[in-house]
């Protein structure tokens, strides 16, 4: 997180490139833009009108890299948030679609995924596309892109107006490792790697600490909304209560709603989760 905080981000170059769809409400194109040395591809859904509207940066959970396409994770939010009035762009990642590569990225326990989408935010801040208001633009990330969410808040606060995070993994990284990375017997050689060069949690909890978004809480300065369902089996609920706790307990501005039934993907109340998120947006980036 150190490394996060005192690094210096260039994200630039967005391009529009291929248009994916069309409808009456928005158009979807395929998008790149350039930061910390590499091309990071994503899809960009743009509302129908003259603009400019607010931008919403999308972070998404996580998903096998070799069978992800551009834009997988978020369909409802991308279309809902578009129909909304936003500007919706959906960040690939390194190493993901497109992107290019970047092959430390287990080992490196994807910090650089925050460089992504920081890079993301700046992309857009410096974009001369006409429909962009770079005055109003906000996070929201999903499973794993909660994770990179917390951190980017942490990393770099004030470049955006709010966030929003659903079902986020946890805000500590030593139990992401226990509950995602230790179990899988794909990631046997990189798991060794990780081992030997930092230690596991029980034996380097000053490293595990280090590398987790949540002692850094203090940075914070955006209000953060933060969904999740109360039968989540993949990511606790007790991962986001401890979350909100130590954003509570730093004094910062966190509203946090639990969803009875809801399990990790959201089904029954996903439209009221949509709807109390658009109205935070509102009301953050007006």
């Amino acid at each position: 997180m150190e490394a996060l905080i005192q690094k210096r981000y260039d994200g630039r170059a967005l391009k529009l490139g291929r248009r994916l769809d069309e409808n009456s409400a928005y158009t979807r194109y395929l998008i790149t833009y350039r930061g910390d040395g590499l091309k990071i591809s994503g899809v960009m859904n743009v509302p129908k009108g003259k603009g400019p509207f607010p931008v919403l940066v999308l972070n998404h959970g996580y998903i096998n890299r070799s069978t992800y396409f551009p834009g997988q994770g978020m369909p409802r939010e991308h279309d809902y948030l578009a129909r909304q009035g936003y500007v919706v762009l959906h960040t690939d990642y390194r190493g993901h679609a497109t992107s290019d590569n970047d092959k430390s990225i287990d080992y490196e326990l994807r910090l650089p995924y925050t460089v992504d989408t920081i890079n993301a935010v700046k992309a857009v801040k410096s974009s001369k596309l006409k429909f962009l208001d770079r005055d109003r633009v906000g996070w929201l990330g999903r499973s794993m892109g909660g994770e990179v969410t917390l951190r980017a808040l942490a990393a770099q606060p004030g470049l955006v107006d709010a966030a929003v995070v659903y079902a986020s993994t946890s805000s500590l990284t030593a139990d992401n490792w226990k509950q995602f990375y230790r179990p899988s017997p794909e990631r046997r050689g990189v798991n060794a790697r990780i081992e030997k060069g930092y230690g596991l949690p029980e034996d380097s909890p000053k490293f595990w600490r280090a590398a987790s978004a949540r002692p850094y809480f203090d940075r914070v300065t955006e209000p953060l909304l933060v969904h999740h369902g109360r039968q989540d089996d993949t990511c606790p609920i007790s991962w986001s209560r401890a979350t909100v706790k130590a954003l509570e307990d730093e004094g910062k501005d966190v509203t946090f709603y639990t969803y009875a039934g809801e399990g990790h993907t959201f089904e029954g109340d996903w439209t009221k989760s949509i709807k109390r998120t658009v109205r935070f947006f509102d009301r953050h980036l007006d």
